[in-house]
């Protein structure tokens, strides 16, 4: 059908990958509704209520069965999607009619679902941001040795080495990750709490038998995929709200460590260091053909900018649920959730792109970390001078002048020429300029860090997602 008379969201567009518009999908959200429904009526038959085995197996026939023609119709006439999608299942199953839903409130279907997508959703997350960090791990390795440039406050600074660098970039996303798996290991399930968390409406269901209530409770949570002791122990009408704020707040992090990694290479493409993945045939401008944008960065820019900017949104929901519940959070949920995932799902995959092609042109790297050594290495310069029997602070003034003659003439346009200036002058031209002048002598323990973090960091989140490793994918646009 063509949609192009009607607004579509770029997220599922050009951005979102088809599995994470799936899970977040209507089709997914009410057949978990209709799981929901039978995982109540089975667990309160085996409890004793008067549940048949044809009824039970009337609503699992009819799991995946969807009629949303119907579900809209219905809708339209109560105003209400639950009720809608109840009476859309009990005309495919009716002799279930009557026992589906019982004793539940729409927050049954509704809490409960968002909870397991929300925790596949993070688990996917995971499982991108995992891959990312392999990438960026053996980047590092790869590249532990080779000096470079290093900048403070965007200024030239002492060297450090690619693969170094590298190392902070995947530390930053291995700190997000670690965020993200606390919160999945951390989440509870709402189960069967009743329209204000009470769980009255079950408790007239059991004859006021507080037992079998908490076992109801207990079974349905298990029957979802959770284990018993991952429940809210109270909630209001709905789980609290504060838990999408934590949620977001995670996923922010993962779009924080993502921007400022793109935003680094963005400033090194500048220099022509290291560059992003490009294609034979990508066109960079449409005005300036010789150009070679970082679009793909310039994309994790964007979108992590947006996830970063919604946990505010999130907290905010969060402190206005009056007492048990209102209901000026759904509308905006709606929105929020899925988009927030949606938008760092397709931040990752052009993050997992860029990771894992890498371009590093070594000869620029090495000239314009020459450009500035000689500056660099004047401290050791000093004390080789000294040690060779010269006046230290003497030494240090003559280097101080030539030092600033050499950066003088940089700034004019000419050349840094301040070994030249050095070797002429008799107080140092006796020294060792080549030793002096090797750039790994001054990226100190960097290629041993980066091992140890590989080992320490990036080598167990490889055996932590291995089973779940995603794969990089074709970028769209």
């Amino acid at each position: 059908m063509d949609t192009s008379d009607r607004y579509q969201s770029p997220l599922q567009a050009r951005y979102a990958s088809r599995p994470m518009q799936e899970l977040w999908s209507d089709r997914n959200r009410f057949t978990t509704w209709r799981r929901l429904w039978l995982a109540l009526a089975q667990s309160q038959q085996t409890l004793g209520l008067d549940i048949t085995d044809q009824q039970l197996a009337a609503l699992e026939a009819n799991l995946d069965n969807l009629d949303l023609d119907a579900a809209r119709t219905y809708e339209a006439r109560f105003r209400h999607d639950v009720m809608a999608h109840v009476h859309a299942l009990g005309d495919q199953a009716p002799e279930a009619r009557g026992i589906i839903h019982l004793g539940a409130t729409s927050q049954f279907v509704n809490c409960n679902t968002e909870l397991i997508i929300l925790r596949e959703a993070m688990e996917m997350i995971a499982a991108k941001l995992a891959q990312a960090i392999l990438a960026l791990g053996e980047f590092a390795a790869r590249w532990r040795s080779l000096p470079t440039l290093g900048f403070t406050h965007y200024q030239p600074a002492q060297p450090t080495t690619v693969g170094k660098r590298a190392t902070v970039w995947a530390q930053d996303l291995a700190m997000a990750l670690e965020d993200i798996e606390h919160r999945i290991g951390t989440m509870r399930f709402r189960g069967v709490k009743g329209a204000t968390g009470t769980q009255a409406s079950f408790l007239a269901l059991f004859d006021g038998d507080e037992d079998k209530v908490e076992t109801l409770d207990r079974l349905v949570t298990e029957k979802m995929g959770w284990a018993a002791d991952r429940r809210f122990p109270v909630t209001g009408q709905t789980y609290p709200r504060l838990l999408d704020a934590q949620i977001l707040s995670s996923l922010a992090l993962v779009a924080t460590g993502a921007h400022r990694f793109a935003t680094d290479l963005r400033l090194l493409a500048n220099r022509r260091e290291l560059e992003e993945p490009f294609e034979s045939t990508q066109i960079g401008s449409s005005a300036m053909a010789y150009k070679r944008n970082p679009m793909r960065c310039e994309r994790i820019c964007a979108l992590s900018r947006f996830v970063m900017n919604l946990p505010a949104n999130a907290f905010q929901t969060a402190s206005v649920q009056w007492l048990e519940r209102t209901l000026d959070d759904s509308a905006n949920r709606r929105l929020v959730l899925p988009e927030a995932f949606l938008a760092l799902d397709g931040t990752l995959d052009i993050l997992l792109n860029v990771s894992s092609g890498l371009v590093v042109n070594e000869p620029v790297i090495a000239s314009n970390l020459m450009a500035e050594l000689p500056f660099m290495m004047t401290e050791d310069l000093l004390m080789a001078a000294v040690q060779a029997g010269g006046d230290r602070q003497e030494l240090h003034e003559l280097i101080r002048a030539h030092s600033m003659d050499a950066a003088a003439s940089v700034k004019q346009g000419g050349p840094n020429d301040l070994v030249e200036r050095l070797r002429r002058d008799d107080h140092f031209k006796h020294l060792d300029f080549e030793s002096l002048l090797d750039p790994s002598q001054f990226v100190g323990r960097a290629p041993a860090q980066v091992d140890d973090f590989v080992s320490k960091v990036v080598e167990p989140i490889g055996s932590r997602w291995a089973k779940s490793a995603a794969k990089p994918v074709d970028l769209r646009v």
